[in-house]
């Protein structure tokens, strides 16, 4: 899904050089579910419950959720 795919391009473009085995847990663990699910994680629409709401999950959530700062707040 593309929407999907901007969310995990971005997250890369951002934190590829600080990702750890924790994040690629916490990845691997998304990327496992179907588009819509992952889409509605994303959007947060709803947040992760059960054995998917691990620390390594929650953590890479909020990296993926992360918005880029307005104009006015970006540091040059």
């Amino acid at each position: 899904m593309l929407e999907n795919d901007l969310f995990i391009e971005r997250f890369f473009l951002r934190h590829e050089s600080t990702l750890c085995t924790r994040h690629a847990t916490g990845l691997e663990l998304l990327m496992d579910l179907a588009d819509n699910d992952l889409l509605d994680l994303l959007l947060a629409r709803r947040d992760p419950d059960g054995a998917l709401a691990t620390p390594e999950v929650l953590e890479v959530l909020g990296m993926l959720r992360a918005r880029d700062p307005s104009p006015a707040q970006r540091v040059n």
